[in-house]
């Protein structure tokens, strides 16, 4: 059996509530865990009206909560989803306080998400049979209604009979993939939900409910509604466009991929690599899925592969002469001492707990004259300093933010890192802005493509502003192998004097 809770929000509708808690079926009492109203902070008696009718109906499965100021309409079902996720139900129903939603229907309603036929389902009264205005829907709420579901499916493609309702049972599963706490705290926060559930592919279903307008007070000043309304749909047409990246419709998976684009790290690291003769030997760190691997392998280079991840390493396999699985500041790496003719560190300094020791131990695997390239991302970019200049300090799922990164590097920082280990730096590079990935479909285009390259002549003159990440090439030092040799002797021989 799954867990269910039915969530109510209410705001300033008293003797409504009570109303709409007697019409819940005493089938649906019985089969829900828990009740909860979600009171926002009203200025009536809502609260203690629903305290009181807990205590004089004895209904243990009633739960009362109040916000101590006002949320909103979106903030308060926020609350509300955060509760039941944090109590570990399986379904929550979304039910207005106000009665204008019949609790009735209830049981059709779970009837698909309990049966594991949808992940969400919508209670429409514009599906065929369905009669609003008999049930006392003005007739400019029908028309507005009308037009603006008809237009936002024209925009976003998701096939409604009606976006407006507030009626709704969603899994909690569901749920939990969506950013909901970036979610808007007033009205349309119902329209940004729906359109998150679509495009992460999860399925919606429409069930056809009765209409009720009595004489509860609309809150709603529908102007800015339907405009707040019509522009979540542009952002999420634009989005799936790749004209637009709005983190709240941006379903794309946070993993790592091949960026080919001129300017990218990728096609700057085989760029750098182009002069190493066929055969060569290269340690190659946190391969991801082999992207970079694949087109070394092309050019007759022998890689050696380090990946934390055991499914992106399997990926990776058939392009790697040997792999280690495994994290790289935890392996051992004695039995590749002065192996590798490169050591290509793509994104992984970021990552790491300790880089200068890391770092250490990797470069103890490059032969004498070996090179290292590596890349990080660039925390001094523009608008990581706009962003905190806004108060705002937010991780992501991918970029210069992203939340599995532990260090962060500037220019400067980067340039210490690498001198710090005895490297003798050969170059500084810098990528710009990875539009090409953030607009797959518009970098098709030449007027993108031109774009694009002016932003990268751009970037390289501010790069430390600009920069999207920084790539640096570095020698391994002729004295830096006499100094660990010197160093390895000194202690041989002290080992050896303890011993006598």
């Amino acid at each position: 059996m799954k867990r269910v809770c039915i969530l109510i929000v209410s705001y300033n509708a008293a003797d409504l509530l009570l109303r709409t808690l007697d019409r819940i079926p005493p089938a649906v009492w019985q089969q829900v865990e828990e009740v909860v109203v979600l009171d926002d902070a009203s200025g009536d008696h809502s609260y203690h009206a629903a305290l009181s009718y807990k205590t004089d109906r004895g209904q243990e499965k009633l739960r009362v909560l109040r916000n101590r100021r006002r949320r909103g309409y979106g903030g308060n079902q926020k609350r509300g989803y955060l509760y039941a996720l944090h109590r570990g139900f399986d379904v929550v129903v979304l039910l207005h306080g106000d009665g204008q939603y019949a609790p009735e229907i209830l049981p059709q309603m779970l009837a698909p998400v309990l049966a594991d036929q949808a992940d969400m389902v919508l209670g429409s009264r514009m599906l065929p049979g369905c009669d609003p205005r008999a049930g006392g829907m003005p007739l400019y709420k029908y028309v507005g209604n009308r037009i603006l579901s008809g237009l936002q499916r024209r925009i976003t493609g998701l096939r409604l009979a009606e976006f407006h309702s507030g009626y709704r049972v969603y899994s909690c599963a569901a749920l939990r993939r969506l950013p909901l706490v970036r979610n808007s705290e007033i009205w349309h926060f119902d329209t940004q939900i729906l359109l998150q559930l679509f495009g992460r592919g999860l399925r919606i279903r429409e069930v056809a409910i009765p209409t009720y307008y009595g004489n509860e007070v609309s809150r709603v000043n529908g102007v800015p509604y339907a405009l707040h309304c019509l522009w979540e749909s542009m952002k999420f047409r634009m989005t799936r466009a790749g004209l637009w990246r709005s983190r709240l419709y941006d379903a794309t998976p946070a993993e790592y991929e091949f960026k080919p684009h001129r300017g990218s790290s990728h096609a700057q690291m085989l760029e750098l690599l182009a002069a190493a003769p066929a055969g060569s030997r290269i340690l190659d760190v946190g391969v991801a899925a082999g992207y970079l691997d694949r087109e070394l392998q092309a050019r007759g280079l022998r890689v050696t592969a380090i990946e934390q991840d055991p499914v992106s390493a399997e990926k990776a396999r058939p392009y790697c002469e040997e792999l280690m699985v495994g994290d790289v500041e935890a392996l051992d790496l004695r039995s590749h001492t002065a192996k590798f003719d490169y050591l290509v560190l793509g994104d992984v300094l970021e990552h790491l707990k300790n880089p200068q020791a890391a770092l250490g131990r990797l470069l103890e695997t490059l032969k004498p004259g070996g090179r290292m390239v590596a890349c990080v991302p660039n925390v001094a970019n523009l608008y990581v300093r706009l962003k905190l200049a806004l108060g705002r300090f937010e991780y992501e799922p991918r970029g210069i933010m992203d939340a599995t990164h532990l260090r962060f590097y500037t220019l400067r920082s980067l340039r210490e890192l690498v001198q710090g280990a005895g490297l003798e730096i050969e170059a500084m590079r810098v990528t710009p802005l990875p539009l090409p990935v953030r607009f797959p479909r518009a970098a098709r285009y030449g007027w993108f493509r031109a774009l694009h390259a002016m932003l990268f002549g751009v970037t390289r003159v501010f790069r430390r502003l600009l920069g999207y990440q920084f790539l640096v090439v570095a020698e391994k030092a002729p004295w830096l192998e006499s100094i660990h040799g010197e160093a390895n002797g000194k202690s041989e021989a002290a080992r050896a004097v303890v011993g006598k």
